[in-house]
């Protein structure tokens, strides 16, 4: 394909073009965040050199040319790619919230997690156009032309879903990008200086988000107007997809990758445990099944009603990984698919849910005020 973009630019053009697409227009930024404008910033890095894999004790590479070996090279440029491809499908899949936002302040903090997450992507597409020639044009132009709606064809298939309601983006936001703060934090410790320096500022951004989920899924347990059992459908559809996003088990994609220093396990620069390359992605996923156990934990000691909500077994509706395509209920019980096919409507959202749930929303005490969580 020939890219239409010769400068960033050409590419902000294009940014604009798929800012109307989705229904994020100036006039609603500028409603809540006036003045923002969009930037690529870069943070201080913690140390020049590169602290783990076989280039251990050298600087990190400041340029694309530097990196030693093509095969490096291009898995820079695909890490770039996906984590810039997320970035502007979050807000494809939430583009309905903006008409149906239960208060002033939801809106406000959605504005501003679609708009962060939008400059997350601009972030990514100025690391493409700046460092990597006319292939990351092309990559940065087709980063705007990929759709999580209509064509469906984003790079990741739990970004292809429409999060139409509130229920749905606090799961997503707590969940979700909780899997990005984890992303975030493996690239923080790249070899390569300018993904690396790109994190802290994003990683700054992406606590927001994250607090706004774990706050949003509280307030609606506090209310207790929505049945846990519903509530519980969410956390199912969205811990299981994001449990997918850590990759494939026994990854030979992230041995290399930590080999060539690439992208670090998450807490690289804390932990003295040896590392297990032939199970980096494994490791990164239970870390993750901890730190989610604990959110909704957060959430149980505020509920109203006696039902607990929990975190499904590791085995539940995963599509990647060892545990692929089989069938496992949330207690970890191995089903056949006859009962998999009885049992999923019974823990996964359905198009019957979303009718009730419309009702619920009618109600305007369907979610408790942000400051009543005490």
């Amino acid at each position: 394909m020939a890219a239409r973009i010769a400068s960033f630019d050409d590419w902000i053009d294009l940014l604009k073009e798929w800012q109307h697409d989705i229904g994020l227009d100036r006039e609603l930024i500028e409603r809540f965040m006036p003045g923002y404008a969009f930037e690529a910033k870069y943070g201080e890095l913690p140390t020049p050199e590169i602290y783990f894999g076989d280039f251990k004790g050298d600087r990190r590479w400041e340029k694309v040319r530097e990196i030693p070996d093509q095969r490096m090279r291009d898995a820079v440029l695909n890490m770039v790619v996906y984590q810039g491809d997320t970035e502007f499908a979050s807000n494809e899949q939430q583009r309905f919230l903006v008409n149906n936002a239960p208060s002033e302040y939801d809106l406000a903090s959605l504005v501003r997690i679609m708009v962060e997450e939008t400059r997350h992507g601009y972030q990514m597409c100025h690391l493409l156009v700046d460092q990597f020639g006319s292939e990351g044009k092309i990559e940065a132009q087709k980063l705007l032309e990929r759709r999580a709606f209509g064509k469906k064809n984003r790079l990741l298939n739990a970004f292809n879903e429409d999060v139409t309601h509130w229920l749905d983006f606090f799961a997503y936001t707590n969940f979700m990008d909780r899997d990005g703060k984890f992303q975030l934090t493996m690239l923080a410790h790249s070899s390569f200086a300018p993904l690396a320096a790109s994190m802290g500022p994003m990683l700054k951004e992406e606590a927001f988000h994250m607090g706004t989920g774990i706050t949003g899924l509280r307030r609606i347990a506090k209310a207790g107007v929505i049945p846990a059992e519903i509530q519980q459908k969410f956390y199912n559809k969205w811990i299981s997809g994001s449990l997918d996003l850590f990759g494939t088990d026994h990854s030979g994609s992230a041995q290399w990758a930590y080999t060539w220093g690439i992208k670090g396990r998450v807490d690289e620069d804390k932990t003295g445990e040896p590392v297990d390359k032939e199970r980096l992605n494994e490791r990164a996923r239970q870390q993750f099944h901890d730190e989610v156990s604990a959110t909704v934990a957060r959430v149980n000691e505020v509920a109203a009603g006696e039902t607990k909500l929990y975190v499904p077994d590791m085995r539940f509706n995963r599509k990647i990984g060892d545990f692929s395509g089989q069938r496992y209920a949330v207690d970890g019980r191995k089903l056949t698919e006859d009962e998999w096919q009885a049992y999923a409507p019974t823990v996964l959202p359905t198009p019957a849910d979303d009718v009730q749930l419309k009702e619920y929303f009618k109600n305007p005490n369907w979610i408790a005020p942000k400051g009543n969580l005490a």
